[in-house]
């Protein structure tokens, strides 16, 4: 299952209110994103795939186990996509 369009087409940057774009992220990314967040998924293992980038505020937004991390504190550096 996967983050729903219409939802990605509603969300904005919080910090910014800018315009997202759902980009991959790196493996390496992808495994700590799964320990930080696993003690929130106790009966299952989180999946992490992919996050919304934002342009205006150069930060890269979490979807773990298709639930987009929408907090500015929570958010990844955009230097973790190459941006």
């Amino acid at each position: 299952m996967a983050v729903d369009p219409e939802l990605l087409e509603i969300l904005v940057c919080p910090k910014t209110k800018g315009e997202l774009e759902l980009v991959s992220l790196p493996e390496d990314t992808r495994s700590d994103l799964v320990e930080k967040y696993r003690e929130h998924f106790r009966d299952e293992e989180p999946v992490v795939e992919e996050g919304l980038y934002c342009a205006d505020s150069s930060l890269v937004y979490p979807i773990v186990s298709d639930i987009p991390i929408m907090l500015v504190d929570d958010a990844l550096p955009a230097k973790v996509i190459g941006r």
